[in-house]
């Protein structure tokens, strides 16, 4: 049965991929994964108004950034093309006059303000707005006369009446619909375009989709698809529809929660998998407690029947310590890669740097990555820039004063020598230095620590000192605790 799963991602091209979207194609991607199955990428272009060639690639762009790759699509070809719904009217308009000539379907002329004169009517009236198929049955000579006056028909699927359609929902259970609440809807519109659920339907049953996994915002389109597949005559695919993604307040997710698209995550230097470990979360959940995986651990313990039917919350907050943890596990030199252009941008880094500073910079970035929530805060003078400078600016003037007496001196000075006197300004020397000042002076930690910091980074808080020291080598660590001196 496995080799059989054929899922789908069928984003519009009408503006950035958001957190919802990218959910959607995460689980659908982790149940083709660990099912060996197949997964279908599928442009759904035919809001024509609306959808951009620039949709389309940033869309591309975001899923091979993440890592979610298809083995069916606009670019990769396969058996069930094509793969943009732009390209594939003939085939609805087939589908469309089959549905006609068997007398479920008919051509409708009403008029948008026609139509939207009936839903205000409904509305004044308390009504559910449904189309009331004033077209329905049109005689032959009322055709000829709308025709003639211009009038392009869309066409219109008979719904049944007084029926119960059962949707069964691998996430919700069965949901039971009354036919008569839906109105007969439109299959194509009279530009000749289809509409959502006419074109959706036709493409999962040639496609061959076996199981369609989206955001319950569409359990509400899954009657009507329902009513289409029987009509057609195909089989339908099973459904699993993930609760929705709220805001903290339990308000429908907005920019006003944080909530960024995904080309936004990705410029701001969020690691695609945190990214997806976090998004995989908002709605299912695994087995164990456990909240940082790899991609492969989510693959592996990704179930469909896990998705939970209640509300997810987006948490910003959580995104940042899930990334945060992911920065912590990169591997060392893949993440300084990562992080070049943020310090590229602030110009802490030329272009081209050579390998010894790259290897330096590998240490800065060791360091450096703890308590980082993305990586462009590298990019925050205030965080890295003492190492990058020959002296330092001190941002802490007031402490600095208090810091800086005459009891600083012999700590700074004997620093100095015992800098000079060392082979090799390893960690390890660093910290000897540091840890035989203390004893020799015979005085309190705070003492030595303190004013070392704020003389060597400018700063009152940091990276651990003696890693500091290593970082910024004999000379500049000499040079600035000689300024300090002279501060004093």
């Amino acid at each position: 049965m496995k080799k059989d799963i054929r899922v789908r991602f069928a984003p519009s091209p009408t503006g950035s991929p958001h957190i919802g979207n990218i959910r959607t194609a995460i689980y659908n991607w982790f149940f083709a994964r660990k099912n060996n199955g197949t997964f279908v990428l599928r442009i759904e272009d035919t809001d024509i108004k609306r959808s951009t060639e620039e949709s389309e690639k940033e869309i591309i762009r975001d899923m091979r950034w993440l890592g979610l790759d298809w083995d069916e699509g606009p670019d990769a070809g396969g058996s069930y093309g094509p793969y943009r719904q732009s390209e594939r009217r003939d085939i609805y308009q087939q589908y469309a006059q089959k549905l006609l000539d068997e007398g479920k379907a008919y051509f409708c002329y009403c008029t948008d303000k026609e139509l939207e004169n009936e839903r205000l009517k409904a509305k004044m009236n308390n009504q559910m707005p449904k189309y009331s198929g004033r077209c329905r049955n049109l005689s032959a000579e009322d055709r000829k006369r709308l025709e003639k006056e211009g009038r392009k028909p869309a066409v219109r699927f008979k719904v049944p009446q007084n029926e119960t359609i059962m949707v069964k929902d691998i996430v919700r259970g069965n949901v039971d619909f009354d036919s008569s609440n839906l109105g007969d809807f439109v299959l194509m519109k009279s530009d000749n375009t289809p509409a959502y659920n006419f074109a959706v339907v036709v493409d999962d049953a040639l496609m061959k989709i076996s199981h369609v996994i989206r955001a319950e915002d569409h359990l509400s389109n899954t009657p009507k698809q329902l009513l289409l597949y029987e009509a057609l005559g195909f089989p339908h695919p099973k459904f699993a529809h993930a609760a929705m993604i709220l805001g903290q307040d339990h308000s429908p997710l907005s920019k006003r929660h944080g909530a960024a698209s995904i080309s936004e995550y990705r410029c701001k230097g969020y690691l695609p998998e945190a990214v997806i470990n976090y998004l995989s979360l908002l709605g299912w959940s695994p087995k164990d407690e456990k909240e940082i995986f790899s991609v492969k651990e989510l693959i592996d313990s990704f179930e469909i029947d896990n998705i939970n039917p209640s509300a997810a919350v987006f948490d910003i907050n959580k995104l940042n310590w899930i990334n945060s943890n992911h920065i912590k596990e990169k591997e060392l030199f893949e993440l300084t890669e990562l992080a070049l252009p943020y310090l590229q941008k602030t110009g802490f880094v030329e272009k081209n740097p050579d390998e010894e500073t790259i290897d330096w910079l590998t240490e800065v970035i060791d360091i450096a990555r703890d308590g980082l929530d993305h990586l462009s805060q590298l990019s925050s003078e205030e965080r890295i820039d003492f190492f990058f400078e020959k002296g330092v600016d001190f941002k802490c003037e007031g402490n600095a004063q208090k810091i800086f007496d005459e009891d600083t001196l012999p700590v700074f000075r004997t620093v100095i020598d015992k800098i000079n006197d060392s082979s090799d300004l390893n960690p390890e020397t660093a910290q000897n230095i540091i840890s035989s000042t203390i004893k020799e002076l015979d005085v309190g930690g705070r003492k030595v620590y303190h004013p070392l910091r704020v003389a060597l980074t400018g700063k009152e808080s940091g990276p651990e000192l003696n890693h500091v020291i290593h970082i910024l080598g004999r000379e500049r660590t000499v040079y600035r605790l000689k300024e300090a001196v002279k501060r004093i």
